[in-house]
């Protein structure tokens, strides 16, 4: 019988080390359950590697790539007062510049085709002038293969117009004003927030009276309430011109211009510049997923050709929004696409929330696709990978020309990564929005009574976040306050709301159940949600209207398209005291920095009380949501001993409560015994429906 072998086995390799690999895998060493997906990883950040080098290599790298406003449009010598005009329209077989400066003929100024498809001519000055004026109405007219004539807007216009007695049509204008009437940026971009606290606006709508706002009276009035109630950053909604306005500024017609029914790009320039001059950084609201399907005025069928821009035939048109889907994987759309972002950057813009990530991410665009959380769902085939290397690009070259940009992804889907560096193998994003806590908020308040909510569930999706990926929480945004959805101001009180908010009218169980619950909500969100918090304009004081733009539907009405500020500005009214709560959240957030602070340590959610408690940055948050019951020395878990004042207390009379705690003889001194996980434990008076931040004497 032969000797057992005494040769040790071969010793397992290694496991692989994912915290220095350069190929779109570092992701892995923060995230091991990403490995099973490591070929994924790689693959779409070669695609990615590949795009940057072959844009490295002929175009002079990605900053320089995305100037193509630079060159492509409209461009007048300051010396020559010539105009050179150039445009992308490959598949034209002719084409001219028309307009009111040569009498609109098609012969006047025929345009030349160079070897890449772009079209050009060059109009010397008229007597040293230039010899298109300024405001002036221009279109570029081609032909076709077929023999079609067909006239489009100039795809890099940067200023269009609409005159509805006339049609829903826009005309182009040649925007050349003169030096005096150009603004030049005055202030410095504020530095990067640590603490985002977004108010999330739309100049349209924001006025108290039924028409269109416009960018001075947004300057001059609704800058100073964002400053006042402590927001650090706005994201302006619907400011790439759209012809619909009831689109909400979703269906981009023209991409480098400023919507023109607010007003001028140097009023623009003017908000941003104002706003900086506050210290408030302001994002755009982006839109790259998609283009509105209209031809006379906007990206479609430019050429004649269904597949400039888009994808051609079914694969480039999204089946709910009855739009365009662009083609990420051409050199000429990433061109375009990514001098929109350096041209709005340029223009004083401090970052971008993408709109519709999900739709450009995925080839089935979210449609009828409900997401489990299971990773293969982000890694198959039903990625679109040229949808991921396009945002990968875009937060690279963003970055290389604004190295405190903020960028912030609207993602339904969960995808990881998505808030991690490039060179990590992520897709770029500092935030990426809590979608899944506004859901949470409005089914608990259309099916659930107050006393039956799961306060584990609500403190599990208000944490469930991805490690070392920043989200931003948010209760409500623009898609709740939409006709067809409520507000949570209107779940909460509904029609009392226009009845029981004067402090002259009996505040019945309604209002007052109502006025609580929206202040706890909010502050449990805020607190509790996410690295930054965002509110929608009017959602500060439970703006009480939905939205509704004037449409065929409503007789084109603006009875609905509008905020009504003016209702927490009367000291008589009961919207004033959730206005000052909002204010005094911010502005305590500001003092202790909570966002910029590691995830809370929840130590109590019980079920039966109806009370969560939760450290963050040093300050103790306690949600009594019982509705009728009021606990007194109810023991609370602190893990830092000492003596603790109240910081914020909803029931405050300041904030409409029943001023049940008095602040002056509220301290509460710490016994070091253990107490829900806590080495310490305070004594508190809580009373029903009372949030309350307690900080450090």
């Amino acid at each position: 019988m032969a000797a057992p072998s005494t040769a040790a086995a071969p010793a397992a390799p290694p496991p692989p080390d994912f915290s220095k690999a350069t190929d779109g895998t570092r992701v892995i060493a923060i995230d091991p359950w990403l490995e099973p997906f490591a070929p994924a990883l790689r693959q779409r950040y070669a695609l990615y590697k590949k795009w940057r080098d072959t844009i490295e290599q002929t175009e002079g790298g990605l900053a320089q790539f995305a100037r193509g406003h630079e060159r492509l449009g409209f461009h007048v010598d300051e010396r020559s007062q010539a105009v050179v005009y150039r445009e992308w329209a490959p598949g034209a077989t002719s084409a001219a510049l028309i307009g009111d400066f040569n009498g609109w003929s098609r012969e006047a100024h025929a345009m030349r085709k160079n070897e890449f498809g772009v079209w050009e001519i060059t109009i010397p000055a008229a007597d040293g002038k230039c010899a298109i004026a300024h405001g002036s109405k221009l279109k570029i007219s081609m032909t076709t293969p077929s023999g079609e004539r067909i006239e489009r807007l100039p795809a890099w216009i940067k200023r269009v117009t609409q005159d509805l007695s006339v049609s829903p049509v826009y005309d182009a204008i040649f925007w050349n004003p003169p030096a005096s009437e150009r603004y030049e940026m005055k202030h410095p971009r504020p530095p990067k927030p640590t603490d985002l606290k977004v108010y999330e606006a739309h100049v349209g709508i924001a006025t108290p009276e039924p028409r269109v706002g416009s960018y001075p009276e947004f300057t001059r009035n609704v800058l100073p309430r964002i400053k006042d109630l402590g927001y650090n950053t706005i994201q302006l909604m619907a400011i790439q011109e759209h012809a619909y306005y009831a689109s909400f500024g979703y269906q981009v017609t023209n991409f480098f211009a400023a919507s023109s029914r607010y007003g001028t790009p140097e009023q623009l320039r003017e908000l941003i510049d104002t706003a900086h001059s506050l210290g408030i950084t302001v994002l755009l609201d982006i839109v790259h997923s998609h283009a509105c399907k209209n031809t006379l005025d906007g990206l479609n069928m430019f050429d004649g050709s269904d597949h400039l821009y888009f994808h051609e035939g079914a694969k480039g048109r999204h089946e709910l929004w009855d739009s365009r889907l662009f083609n990420y994987g051409s050199h000429e759309v990433l061109r375009f696409l990514l001098s929109n972002c350096r041209y709005w950057l340029e223009e004083g813009f401090d970052g971008f929330r993408f709109d519709g990530v999900t739709s450009m991410i995925y080839t089935h665009h979210g449609i009828g696709t409900g997401f489990s959380g299971g990773y293969h769902e982000y890694f198959g085939p039903s990625v679109d990978a040229e949808g991921v290397a396009y945002l990968m690009l875009a937060n690279e070259m963003i970055r290389q020309v604004l190295p405190d940009a903020i960028t912030i992804a609207e993602d339904v889907s969960g995808m990881p990564a998505l808030c991690r560096p490039v060179e990590e193998g992520g897709m770029g994003f500092d935030y990426r929005l809590s979608m899944a806590v506004p859901d949470m908020w409005i089914k608990l308040l259309k099916e659930t009574q107050d006393e039956d909510w799961d306060l584990a569930n609500i403190c599990h999706t208000l944490t469930n976040r991805r490690h070392m990926e920043k989200s931003i929480a948010y209760a409500e945004s623009h898609d709740q306050a939409l006709v067809g959805d409520k507000t949570l101001a209107f779940w909460l009180m509904d029609k009392e709301m226009y009845t029981n908010m004067s402090d002259l009218s009996e505040r019945t169980p309604i209002v007052d159940r109502g006025l609580a619950l929206h202040k706890m909500i909010r502050f449990l969100t805020h607190a509790l949600g996410g690295e930054g918090w965002l509110s929608f304009i009017g959602n500060e004081h439970g703006e009480p209207e939905w939205l509704d733009f004037p449409r065929e539907g409503n007789g084109n009405s603006f009875a609905h398209a509008l905020r009504r500020f003016d209702l927490s500005d009367d000291p008589l009214l009961r919207y004033r005291y959730l206005k000052a709560f909002d204010k005094g959240m911010n502005w305590l957030e500001d003092q202790y920095k909570w966002l910029a602070s590691p995830q809370a340590y929840v130590s109590l959610k019980h079920e039966s009380d109806r009370v969560i408690a939760f450290e963050r940055a040093g300050l103790i948050f306690i949600f009594n949501l019982h509705p009728t019951n009021s606990y007194t020395d109810y023991r609370i878990g602190a893990d830092v001993p000492g003596e603790y004042v109240i910081g914020l207390d909803s029931d405050a009379a300041e904030f409409g409560g029943h001023a049940r705690i008095d602040h002056a003889k509220s301290r509460f001194f710490t016994t070091p015994m253990g107490w829900n996980g806590r080495a310490n434990f305070i004594q508190v008076y809580l009373p029903s429906r009372t949030c309350l931040a307690l900080r450090l004497a």
